[in-house]
């Protein structure tokens, strides 16, 4: 297995961690925003946890960047659509998902009250959630199972 592979696997599969904990904060924050509940610690530690992971996510992707056959730097890159892809518009999309994430959390712990606390983490998280899902099916690669 060469590194560029074991980081390739990595990256592949941990996105199933930061899926999951980023779809998890987004019902919980949509129920508690909907059902006007508190604001409570589970919320907040689900929330810090799927940040986290998304910046884990990003630092293995940043790694497997440096790495990988795909990304190209010279000239012709723009006009390669694969090249193009993986050098410029996966890392850019992948890069605003992440902002999104760290100003919806930033956000919500400045906010006072419960509502808008769920309201900004549903509103920031959802929007991250759609450009990490366009990302992954503009690779075309499957969106289930590990990627080789």
């Amino acid at each position: 297995m060469t590194l560029y592979s074991f980081f390739q696997q990595l990256h592949s599969g941990f996105r199933y961690i930061v899926i999951i904990l980023v779809l998890l904060a987004i019902f919980q924050s949509l129920a508690g925003w909907l059902g006007k509940k508190p604001y409570t610690e589970g919320n907040r530690k689900i929330n810090l946890f799927a940040l986290i992971s998304a910046h884990t996510q990003f630092l293995l992707g940043l790694v497997l960047y440096f790495l990988s056959p795909f990304v190209r730097f010279g000239a012709g890159v723009m006009k390669d659509a694969e090249a193009r892809y993986w050098t410029v518009e996966h890392i850019a999309m992948m890069l605003f998902a992440i902002v999104l994430i760290t100003i919806g959390h930033s956000k919500s712990k400045k906010i006072a009250l419960p509502e808008g606390k769920h309201r900004t983490i549903a509103i920031f998280y959802i929007l991250a959630l759609v450009i990490i899902a366009i990302a992954i099916i503009q690779s075309k690669r499957a969106f289930f199972g590990i990627s080789h």
